[in-house]
């Protein structure tokens, strides 16, 4: 079983959010980034596990600069066994798929993970145009997956229940919760990891398909308003004239 994981940075959940004065740029002064949990905690263990029952590799690949080489080192903790790092900034999910693409194209992986969308931008996009661009079956926002040698069993959650979907051969796959169960790297792990091979390539040429016009914050959220159990009419009198639906 050889398989590729797509892991991205993202700030920390806990992180004050901020932008430029023109609204363009997002704030990185004094951020705390991480990796993106769905890409660790589904994607990146489920491949793990994949590795540990039936054999295999899994390869881990990321966009982004050398300040991202500390994630990457963490998922080499977790138990991947090598990385790729494309040496360019993230511009959008179209440039991102297509570098992902150029290095994944001949290196025939039975299973390209990705966590469902990242938890910054929450696009879920990636995962789409990557599948499009390798000319592979697609599978979004699975929340299990079973192997039995070239036949896959994915389950995932649709609206008003669950659908089931079996299919062979390569694939890329999206990983939603319960896809597998966080781990936290142990001492061995990360003694290992700074070993692991990571290799740096050179981006291929792809323009960007959107502009950045503004980033807005979300309006303040306001205090809540007691009433009485009693006093109905003042409910009423706040419902009419103060409450406004969204």
């Amino acid at each position: 079983m050889k398989t590729l994981v797509c892991i991205s940075k993202t700030p920390d959940t806990t992180s004050k959010i901020s932008f430029s004065s023109d609204g363009k740029n997002f704030n990185t002064d004094g951020i705390s980034f991480i990796m993106n949990p769905y890409d660790e905690w589904y994607a990146l263990v489920r491949a793990v596990e994949l590795k540990e029952k039936l054999g295999g590799t899994v390869t881990v690949i990321n966009v982004g600069d050398a300040s991202n080489d500390i994630v990457i080192r963490k998922a080499l903790a977790i138990g991947a066994d090598d990385a790729i790092r494309v040496d360019a900034n993230p511009i959008d999910s179209f440039f991102v798929a297509s570098q992902i693409a150029a290095v994944a194209k001949d290196k025939s992986y039975d299973i390209i993970f990705l966590g469902k969308e990242t938890i910054d931008y929450n696009g879920a996009e990636v995962g789409a145009m990557l599948a499009e661009m390798l000319d592979l079956p697609y599978v979004s926002f699975a929340n299990k997956l079973e192997v039995d040698g070239d036949a896959k069993t994915i389950r995932r959650e649709i609206e008003g229940g669950t659908e089931t979907l079996k299919l062979s051969g390569p694939c890329v796959i999206s990983a939603a919760k319960d896809m597998a169960q966080q781990r936290i790297p142990n001492m061995q792990g990360i003694l290992m990891s700074k070993r692991k091979p990571l290799e740096v390539v050179t981006p291929v040429g792809a323009s960007s398909r959107i502009e950045v016009i503004k980033h807005d914050l979300p309006p303040a959220k306001k205090g809540v308003t007691l009433v009485d159990a009693g006093n109905v009419a003042e409910l009423v009198r706040l419902l009419h004239e103060e409450a406004k639906v969204i």
